[in-house]
């Protein structure tokens, strides 16, 4: 009788870091079977979100953190890589681990970075501190992930050296509008809060339309993260669909575009952001890409990150013509352009699976050196010191009760956009034009 087919297991918390996830299953144990398991919450991708990344799951389960640690799929598998911020990533070693401790064999768990890192450094670090495998995305960040954890005595071996998952891809083919392939085409990447206001918002899709005017010869596309009624991993208060959909007379060569960010990259002559992760795929095919200056370049923007780019322009500067280009050299630095970044990291996951039984997973907060942080983190996800579900936890935490009400707030503009201001426009007109 043949052996039973080995196993990889993936947890998410939300869209991106569900892609995210997933292809670094798919890169570490290309034959493994897939099993999803996502946790219950207000980011808890839809289905179409799921598809959208390219990966299809063996089996799928929303879980609670009690179901995660009960799990016999989980604790039997080879492999667990956890999609999951920095908070729940601490928890779940934290908490998995001690449901772990004595077993004769556990999963290798991998944490890292969905997208850039430009913010909270060490904090984010300290909370991966216990994986097995620590990815950074680049050389820059491995050699800086590694001076940290040297640092406070965690081990700095943990780290490897990998990439971006979704990175890929065909080269971009600066000749292909010159064939009479397509039109030139600017696209404009979305991030649910940068910016965050509805009026600059407003003004953003100004700019768009006057690119568009200026440059009747192009397609000026915007791509939103999401759809209506999804989330993503931050919270977007005005999506710009809405907004969109109150432009008046907005040109026919400016149009809203769905689907996979890969594919609308393969029709991207210009990719426009403030520093969306869609930048770097753009940078790793080849395609000129501009990180829009308009709103400051700011560590709140993560736009700084892209500081020595060779790719920062504003849209007045779009708008004259420019079309700007990565440094090559700043590109390789970041990992980006090369087609083997998983070697290492492969070879490393094969290692740690080829020993059977490994070490019991150690945070680096623990409740001898940070027994009030870790309590309260712990707590905040319903679960307590001894790594189980806290006796008064339910599915509504508060952390998960403000996110819905602020997602009820974004569902109150949405109503009042579309039923609500029509009314009182009709209302307002019906006064002025009554007697005087």
């Amino acid at each position: 009788m043949g052996s039973a087919v080995p196993r990889a297991v993936v947890l998410a918390d939300s869209d991106s870091r569900w892609k995210w996830a997933a292809l670094v299953a798919r890169q570490l144990a290309p034959k493994h079977a897939l099993d999803a398991r996502f946790l219950a919450g207000p980011t808890t991708p839809t289905e179409r979100q799921v598809d959208e990344a390219g990966v299809v799951p063996d089996t799928s389960r929303v879980v609670t953190y009690g179901e995660l640690l009960d799990d016999p799929a989980v604790a039997e598998a080879d492999l667990l890589v956890l999609g999951t911020i920095g908070g729940t990533t601490l928890a779940l070693i934290h908490s998995l681990g001690m449901a772990w401790d004595g077993a004769s064999r556990r999963p290798v768990v991998v944490s890292g970075y969905v997208g850039v890192v430009y913010e909270n450094l060490v904090d984010g670090l300290l909370l991966r501190v216990g994986s097995d495998l620590v990815l950074a995305n680049s050389p820059h960040d491995a050699k800086l992930f590694r001076e940290v954890y040297r640092g406070v005595g965690a081990d700095p071996y943990t780290v490897v050296e990998a990439g971006l998952p979704f990175l890929g891809g065909s080269r971009y083919d600066p000749s292909a509008v010159g064939r009479g392939e397509r039109r030139f085409t600017v696209c404009f990447a979305v991030q649910p809060t940068v910016p965050a206001g509805r009026a600059a918002r407003a003004g953003l899709l100004d700019k768009l339309k006057r690119h568009a005017r200026r440059h009747p010869d192009r397609d000026v596309l915007l791509k939103p993260r999401t759809r209506e009624g999804e989330t993503s991993g931050r919270l977007e208060r005005f999506p710009y669909r809405a907004l969109f959909d109150e432009l008046a007379d907005p040109p026919p060569n400016l149009s809203v575009v769905d689907g996979a960010m890969s594919d609308v990259l393969d029709r991207t002559d210009l990719l426009v952001t403030v520093s969306s992760t869609a930048a770097m795929e753009a940078i790793h095919r080849g395609i000129p890409t501009a990180i829009l200056t308009d709103y400051g370049i700011r560590e709140a923007h993560g736009n700084h990150f892209f500081a020595a780019s060779g790719a920062l322009a504003s849209w007045a500067q779009l708008d004259e013509g420019l079309v700007p280009r990565a440094s090559q050299a700043w590109a390789t630095a970041h990992g980006l352009g090369r087609r083997d970044a998983f070697t290492a990291a492969r070879a490393q996951f094969a290692q740690l699976r080829s020993r059977g039984t490994l070490p019991r997973m150690r945070p680096y907060y623990t409740p001898t050196n940070a027994s009030d942080y870790l309590e309260a983190l712990l707590s905040r996800h319903g679960l307590g010191l001894s790594g189980r579900p806290l006796p008064s936890a339910s599915p509504a935490s508060p952390t998960a009760m403000r996110k819905l009400i602020q997602r009820g707030a974004g569902g109150l503009y949405r109503v009042g956009r579309k039923r609500v201001a029509p009314v009182i426009r009709r209302l307002a007109q019906a006064d002025s034009s009554g007697p005087g």
